[in-house]
């Protein structure tokens, strides 16, 4: 009888204890897609967020190719200096943490992987894929192998596949990562992968935390519209076609000027392009490749080059596309594909352009005629005998048909004949 009154009592107490445990607070946030410039921010609001609403762990979800070799630095260290312990987990399944993944992997205080992902190959590469030259890839591995070898050894990992991974561009599943004490854990859910942190405890400035899986509360961090815009504008390749379709807007509205609506829309373009370009890692000498591009096709209208001017701007905008962005890491490049169609594509119809153009010039001065000859048009300006009009909503060059004729801007006048381009006045 005793000992099921003491069984009972024990029953009740930690019920009791369980029912009023404090909560133990967790955030998720996504980091998935290219690591970049908008990563970076939404590590760091999700961090921030963490420690102004007393969060006791900030998890991240993993899934990424890789990205940007400033950015993912920025992420290893505010992860490093990160008041709130920070956990990371690739998942789900079929995710991956490659390049710039690996240093987050590495750098968070625990660490786990969905089955059936991956994780390595953070060798650095060239813009366009391709390995670097020796000597500068010889400094660029040293430099992420320091840093992944000093991450690794401060969290208790194995030094020796983390250098791996960069120098040759090893990658494991997750089963493998665990074994090798490259994780810690693998857990195919989310909350599976708290419980097991839970349990095992988070080392985490001098403390071990830990927790039951029945006292976290899991919030998931909304990075709101402005994330969304900023991940989709600085992404090299909308960057790139932004500025392309500011060109082509403005180039418009020069050659049809009034047309309002082609200026506006290219005007909105080229700004927001030039935000991007502004953050994202842009080569000076790109973005002056593609402006004498535009600049070239421009003079096609005015000098007679029979489309040599032409060829040389889609050329030269070709070269702008490959150089627009430099990364000394090599993880962000435009595909060559993505910058030879809209070069042939953007120098087609610059062409189609220029050559409305001019037939409508063409086709305007042999339709004219002397149909303009009797018409009425107002003074702009004058000067002596000569001046201009406007006539039909164009501006025309003007003689005085009378030497003493000297009329005042606005003057309603008539055309008593036409030379060339210049029309003859009288009253």
């Amino acid at each position: 009888m005793r000992r099921l009154l003491l069984f009972v009592v024990v029953f009740v107490v930690m019920a009791a204890s369980s029912a009023f445990a404090e909560p133990f607070r967790v955030v998720q946030v996504d980091l998935t897609g290219a690591v970049s410039p908008a990563q970076e921010e939404l590590l760091n609001d999700s961090l921030s967020y963490c420690s102004d609403n007393d969060i006791r762990l900030l998890l991240i979800r993993l899934d990424t190719p890789g990205g940007l070799g400033e950015s993912m630095r920025n992420m290893v260290k505010a992860i490093l200096n990160s008041p709130v312990p920070v956990a990371v987990w690739v998942g789900p399944s079929g995710a991956r943490a490659t390049s710039a993944g690996v240093f987050i992997v590495a750098a968070s205080d625990v660490a786990g992987m969905a089955p059936y992902t991956t994780i390595g190959a953070a060798s650095p590469v060239s813009l366009g894929g391709d390995d670097i030259e020796e000597t500068m890839q010889m400094k660029i591995k040293n430099d992420f192998v320091s840093l992944l070898k000093s991450v690794a050894s401060r969290r208790g990992r194995n030094i020796e596949w983390y250098a791996s991974s960069v120098e040759t561009a090893a990658s494991i599943t997750a089963e493998e990562a665990a074994e090798m004490k490259v994780v810690e854990i693998v857990a195919p859910s989310v909350p599976s992968f708290l419980d097991a942190v839970g349990e095992r405890g988070i080392s985490h400035m001098g403390q071990t935390i830990t927790f039951a899986g029945d006292q976290v509360v899991l919030e998931t961090f909304d990075p709101g519209i402005r994330y969304s815009i900023l991940s989709w504008l600085l992404h090299p390749q909308i960057a790139y076609f932004l500025l392309l379709g500011g060109m082509i807007g403005l180039f418009i509205e020069i050659t049809h000027p009034g047309t309002v609506f082609p200026g506006v829309l290219g005007g909105i373009c080229l700004l927001l392009a030039l935000y991007a370009l502004s953050i994202l890692p842009t080569s000076v000498t790109g973005v002056l490749l593609i402006l004498f591009a535009l600049l070239l096709l421009g003079l096609e209208v005015s000098i007679t080059s029979f489309g040599l001017l032409t060829v040389a701007g889609a050329v030269s905008l070709f070269m702008g596309g490959m150089l627009l962005f430099r990364d000394p890491y090599g993880y962000l490049h435009i595909p060559v594909f993505y910058i030879l169609i809209p070069s042939v594509v953007f120098s087609a119809f610059i062409s189609v352009i220029l050559w409305l153009v001019i037939r409508s010039r063409k086709t305007r001065y042999i339709a004219d005629g002397d149909t303009i000859v009797g018409m009425e048009g107002n003074v702009i300006r004058w000067d002596g005998r000569k001046g201009q009009i406007r006539v039909r909503g164009e501006i025309w060059a003007a003689t005085a048909s009378q030497g003493d004729f000297v009329p005042s801007p606005g003057l309603r006048v008539r055309i008593s004949g036409r030379s060339a381009l210049r029309q003859k006045l009288s009253l």
